[in-house]
């Protein structure tokens, strides 16, 4: 049985630089409350509940959960790395679909430590063990953090092979800046020029300045799904639809195209994407609104391509002419994305959610896309997985 899915509600806190945070359960709750009273909910009625996080112990999410109420249902703990938030989102939204219950909650939390992410378990073998022996034979063993190194090279690849200028990804991140200016629960509001992402500090000569990195965020988002038959009988909203979703994961090309922009995981979006959007019977070109993995500003323009918002190559001209703002051909990240909004791993794809949702109710007040129809949202995580989902205004 296949059954149309829709957001009821969603919650999202402000996100804050790591030690200014609440805890985690206590973010988590919030969200969660945020998205019941949004939807016009109690929380009894929630029957299967998805918490992703990334950094945090077993059964994390029951510990937020027992904060807004203890019914026995299942609570799944969800960890996908950078896509913990949307792997949490497509479970919740495959157990509805599929019958398996009517309302379900996904959501996402991180309280994160200041700097650079890494692995936390020293003493075993790391989960991305393979991708690091890939990249370090690409780029050479550097002391930089691994993000830095593989974002920071698939960019040099890209500029490589099209000619792409280092100011592109500086007009990428000055645009994340000016999006997030009307979103009030960014981390970063302060609107940027190309000339100050450009003039900032080098972390890789000629390929990547400090600003063009996501900071360390602590956050919380949450979003309710239920079937069209349980908003019916209980009056809530349907104007919101996940219409298709697809998650994959690698294949063999990751590692054997000796390529950074494959290790980053431009294949797995590709392939998501085009599941999505056969699945759906709608093309790129229809997409009005996107959010997207913005991890890094190079990743954004990567994923353009890799999402077939533009052709392979195409992204810099995609960027020079102003289609992915207001005024272009699909506005990308009105939230401010990672880049700008901020990036607590586990609560990410949830916060998308919330952004997309609020556009297509056309409730975003500053932010609002004119007459947004439909939304992609794009969440990668490396090791790996990306999840790609079509959302669409009912109605």
């Amino acid at each position: 049985m296949t059954r149309r899915v829709f957001v009821a509600g969603v919650g999202m806190i402000p996100f804050t630089k790591p030690g200014q945070s609440p805890a985690y359960h206590e973010m988590g709750a919030e969200a969660t409350r945020l998205a019941l009273a949004d939807a016009g909910m109690a929380y009894r009625q929630v029957q299967q509940a998805y918490a992703g996080y990334v950094y945090g112990d077993s059964t994390s999410g029951q510990r937020a959960l027992y904060e807004v109420g203890m019914t026995g249902i299942p609570v799944i703990n969800v960890n996908n790395n950078c896509s913990t938030g949307s792997t949490a989102l497509f479970l919740a939204r495959q157990a509805v679909q599929s019958g398996a219950v009517d309302c379900a909650l996904a959501l996402g939390f991180e309280q994160m430590r200041p700097g650079a992410i890494g692995p936390v378990f020293a003493d075993r073998s790391s989960a991305v063990e393979r991708f690091d022996r890939v990249c370090d034979e690409l780029m050479g063993d550097t002391e930089l953090p691994e993000a830095l190194r593989y974002f920071g090279g698939a960019g040099m690849e890209h500029m490589r092979r099209y000619g792409t200028r280092l100011e592109t990804f500086a007009s990428i991140r000055a645009k994340a800046s000016r999006h997030a200016a009307n979103n009030p629960l960014a981390l970063f509001r302060k609107v940027l020029t190309t000339a100050d992402v450009m003039a900032d500090k080098m972390i890789i000569p000629g390929a990547l300045t400090r600003l063009m990195a996501c900071p360390p965020t602590c956050g919380g988002a949450a979003a309710l799904l239920v079937s069209e038959e349980f908003a019916r009988r209980h009056g809530l909203r349907r104007d919101v639809e996940l219409l298709a979703q697809a998650m994959t994961t690698d294949e063999p090309a990751t590692f054997e195209s000796r390529s950074m922009i494959q290790l980053v995981g431009a294949d797995m979006t590709r392939a998501a994407a085009r599941q999505v959007y056969e699945a759906a019977g709608i093309g790129p070109q229809d997409v009005d609104v996107c959010e997207l993995h913005d991890c890094f500003a190079q990743n954004e323009l990567i994923s353009y391509e890799a999402l077939d918002l533009c052709a392979s190559g195409g992204a810099e001209q995609f960027v020079e002419a102003g289609d992915n703002t207001y005024g272009g051909r699909v506005v990308t990240n009105p939230s401010g994305g990672l880049l700008s909004k901020g990036h607590p791993l586990g609560a990410t794809g949830l916060a998308q959610c919330y952004e997309l949702t609020h556009q297509l109710r056309g409730t975003a007040d500053a932010r609002q896309v004119p007459d947004a129809r439909i939304g992609l949202q794009h969440n990668l995580g490396l090791g790996g997985a990306a999840v790609v989902t079509l959302y669409q205004r009912a109605g």
